[in-house]
């Protein structure tokens, strides 16, 4: 079977699997089902998020809404989940934010650029404001309707070797998600960039496939790539972050009561994985460096400096993907919270 027959076949299928997905209401005396598939294990804040807006769903629709959440790339993988949510086969996803560049809403790589957000706090006034609602409506002519922002958290680096200074990453293969942005900072950094569902990561890093990745502690530690890492490196050099979606035909067609009350269950939901994103990204930092399989290493003020110098750049070299006026409006809530980006 040739890739183009793969591909047409894997479409009717998804398209056959969709029918049912995009009519909520085929029987007054069946539950609304909302399949909510992700990537990630049940333990991160993602997962964990997943676990609660399904009980707050369920409970707020007293039963007329059943969520099957389907963890670990278990229904669909990152390069399948989109086209699965398209078409109707799946209705929410908590996708990554580097996933829409592909999809071909590019803007959302703005939230990849290397230090674009200094705090927590500047995080917090783009997502919850109007460049976070700016960047979902983009997403409408997708067939896509977002509906909220979840934290992972800040990354760190791993490797087979320690990741002191820019030097050091010469020449190594570095996992990466499909992103533009990403691919630059790694070759800013004169590093080989590779391309790698999440699911693959662990097999990669195992075998060699790839030197090392970027990730939080929180997604290295629930797939155990700290056993096939020597060395991390926290740096806290970008951003992870997810966004709640859901299928937008189906969402439209949902009865005006249930919308509202699964928006309730979402912004609870929303509240609970952003509070606990840190903490957990905190606990898995604790025990990878109990496992003893890891080395952590803190970035010290100078080699940070360092790092930043180098990355920085690719504010600019990115501006004509993401766009100028999007990175500047970033800028801003960051002088607003008292941070100067240059």
């Amino acid at each position: 079977m040739t890739k183009t027959t793969f591909s047409r076949f894997r479409r009717t299928a998804l398209a056959a699997i969709a029918i049912s997905g995009l009519a909520p209401l085929a029987s007054a005396q069946q539950p609304i089902v909302i399949k909510f598939s992700h990537v990630v294990a049940n333990d991160t804040p993602k997962g964990k998020g997943a676990e609660r807006f399904k009980e707050l769903a369920e409970k707020a629709t007293k039963g007329r809404v059943k969520v099957e959440v389907y963890p670990n790339s278990t229904l669909y993988k990152d390069k399948e989940e989109l086209e699965a949510l398209q078409l109707g086969a799946v209705q929410m996803l908590a996708p990554s934010l580097a996933k829409f560049g592909p999809l071909g809403v590019k803007e959302f790589e703005v939230f990849d650029l290397p230090y674009i957000f200094p705090n927590r706090a500047v995080l917090q006034r783009v997502t919850e404001g109007p460049v976070g609602q700016g960047l979902f409506q983009k997403l409408e002519g997708k067939g896509i309707k977002g509906l909220a922002y979840w934290d992972n958290g800040m990354k760190v680096m791993t490797a087979n070797k320690p990741l002191h200074k820019v030097t050091d990453f010469r020449g190594l293969k570095m996992r990466i998600q499909s992103s533009k942005v990403l691919d630059e900072q790694f070759r800013a950094l004169k590093a080989n960039p590779q391309v790698l569902a999440f699911s693959e990561v662990y097999q990669a890093l195992q075998t060699g496939v790839v030197d090392g990745s970027e990730n939080t502690p929180s997604n290295v530690f629930t797939q155990k790539m700290h056993e096939v890492q020597s060395n991390l490196t926290v740096s806290d050099h970008g951003y992870i972050g997810y966004a709640v979606i859901v299928n937008k035909k189906f969402w439209d067609s949902l009865p005006a009561d249930v919308r509202t009350q699964l928006e309730g269950a979402m912004k609870e939901a929303t509240a609970y994985a952003n509070t606990i994103a840190q903490k957990e990204n905190d606990d898995a930092l604790a025990a990878i460096k109990a496992s003893g399989k890891t080395k952590v290493y803190y970035l010290t003020d100078e080699e940070k400096a360092e790092w930043r110098k180098a990355l920085m750049p690719v504010h600019k070299s990115m501006t004509s993907r993401v766009g100028k006026d999007l990175i500047e409006a970033i800028y801003k809530e960051s002088e607003a919270a008292g941070v100067k980006m240059n």
